[in-house]
């Protein structure tokens, strides 16, 4: 079976070293398992143990075990992720797509709400997890880490994922709630998104009340 799935990946190119047919040969497979995340994500769209998260996580893992156990870690360049590929073309997609799907009445309607959750909620859970990250590594003497780090850590947990909440919400008969939890979730991770890519692109080593002062208004906003 091993041996089967090595030859499958050497035809594939896998195995190969010239860059450019790594490329290709990394995009051909990275939209083949898209495909397949999609058609078996809508074939279990009725299935009440099984969403289209599950599917796609369980694609991606068992992909990436194969690869490794067939390449004996030879190709494990071609599952590294790439930061910058995510931010730039796989997440706006995704956003765009959350922000398409939503009613637009019903949006605008709770618009203030919405706000008021995903992003002074989020700002509030990011300084509330930051603070609690410094007072918990410092404590328990964990290393030494800069101020950027914790508010990083504090971006990232600061992010909530909406979709198990929304599986047990009907938007026909709880259509109040269903738009404030699919807004508050579409607000929220683009505030996360911004305040990572703020923190990670701003200077910190000199914190002061006009540094957080620019930091808010200038690097936030224009992100």
């Amino acid at each position: 079976m091993g041996g089967s799935v090595g030859r499958v990946l050497m035809m594939l190119g896998v195995f190969t070293s010239d860059p450019d047919k790594v490329s290709v040969d990394s995009i051909t497979l990275f939209v083949t398992l898209l495909c397949a995340c999609i058609v078996i994500g809508h074939l279990l769209e009725e299935n009440r143990w099984m969403n289209e998260s599950i599917s796609a996580l369980f694609i991606g893992l068992g992909t990436g075990i194969v690869i490794l156990l067939a390449t004996k870690g030879a190709s494990s360049r071609i599952l590294e992720f790439d930061e910058e590929l995510f931010f730039i073309y796989l997440l706006p997609p995704i956003i765009f797509n959350a922000g398409f799907q939503v009613k637009k009445k019903q949006f605008f309607r709770n618009f203030m709400t919405i706000m008021l959750f995903g992003a002074f909620g989020t700002g509030i859970s990011f300084f509330i997890i930051s603070f609690g990250a410094k007072e918990f590594f410092e404590t328990f003497d964990m290393g030494y880490f800069e101020l950027r780090d914790f508010l990083a850590i504090g971006a990232i947990f600061s992010a909530t994922d909406s979709v198990c909440t929304l599986q047990v919400l009907n938007q026909d008969e709880t259509p109040l709630l269903y738009s404030l939890v699919f807004g508050e979730g579409v607000v929220n991770d683009a505030t996360s998104v911004v305040l990572f890519n703020a923190i990670q692109k701003f200077d910190l080593s000199d914190v002061n009340s006009r540094v957080l002062l620019k930091f808010m208004a200038i690097s936030f906003l224009y992100l």
